[in-house]
């Protein structure tokens, strides 16, 4: 590898995946003052896109902190010592290599959170630059035993299923998610996002609540009809009038039904349902 200096401009940092969401301001800021006093001890690395633009000819792989310190330091004393970075510059050849020694260096300094982890492994895999889940897992982490392994497989798949859905997903713990894909798994995706959906941009306590009588299920199913190729029925869907969806909700006496949309806010739309409900069964108590 070559060792050259780089424009911060030419550089994109978020060209692929990181594994850390978030960086620590206090650690950050330490960094870029020991930057600024004694200088940079050790390179960022970087890779040539493929398809670079105006503005951006190289994709970050390694030296977020680092990057984003020399970025930070535009704004310090004498910002023209910081116009460009140390970097060595690798062939896309060397990306899964490099992908696994920032996955490995990282889970040294600071623990990531588990919904990163299943993140990055998605990343991975809609990036090229591993062909499967299972080539990503293998690479990026090879020193985990199978058990560990599988878990992460949960943690990929919760975070392509659930993407954009939860408020702050980095909260989710390991449990959570594993359950969460054990219901993935059991074929409640739809049901899932259209709790999720109803408790869009409520707090990961609202949301987890709103999920766990589906969760439940997933541990416990009903099967009403065995033999039946549409039962159960989890959600109805109906595209007459403003929209309305049905989802049934389990309880531990029995069941409820969960009117939502716009149609549901219409005050006669309850005495309906259980007058219907009432021709259906008949009269009761």
């Amino acid at each position: 590898m070559n060792l050259t200096h780089i424009p911060l401009s030419e550089i994109r940092e978020d060209a692929l995946l990181r594994d850390r969401a978030a960086l620590d301001p206090t650690a950050l800021h330490e960094l870029t003052l020991s930057i600024f006093t004694d200088g940079l001890h050790q390179p960022i690395e970087v890779w040539p896109l493929n398809h670079p633009t105006e503005t951006h000819r190289y994709g970050l792989i390694t030296g977020l902190r680092r990057l984003t310190a020399f970025r930070a330091l535009q704004s310090w004393p004498n910002p023209d010592r910081f116009a460009t970075s140390p970097a060595f510059v690798l062939p896309v050849t060397d990306l899964p290599h490099a992908m696994a020694t920032m996955v490995a260096e990282n889970e040294i300094r600071a623990p990531i959170t588990p919904w990163e982890k299943g993140a990055l492994l998605v990343e991975c895999v809609r990036s090229e630059i591993f062909p499967t889940l299972d080539a990503a897992v293998d690479a990026l982490y090879p020193a985990l035993t199978r058990q560990r392994r599988n878990r992460l497989r949960s943690l990929a798949l919760v975070a392509e299923e659930c993407e954009g859905l939860f408020t702050t997903p980095e909260t989710l713990t390991v449990q959570q998610m594993e359950r969460l894909a054990s219901a993935l798994r059991g074929g409640l995706a739809p049901v899932i996002a259209q709790i999720l959906a109803e408790n869009r941009g409520a707090t990961p306590q609202t949301q987890w609540t709103a999920l766990l009588p589906t969760l439940r299920e997933a541990l416990d199913p009903e099967i009403d009809e065995p033999n039946h190729p549409t039962r159960p029925r989890r959600l109805l869907h109906l595209t007459n009038g403003e929209g309305l969806t049905l989802r049934r909700e389990r309880l531990k006496s029995g069941w409820a039904l969960v009117f939502t949309g716009p149609e549901a806010r219409k005050g006669g739309l309850m005495d309906d349902v259980m007058d219907m409900v009432e021709r259906m069964l008949g009269k009761r108590g």
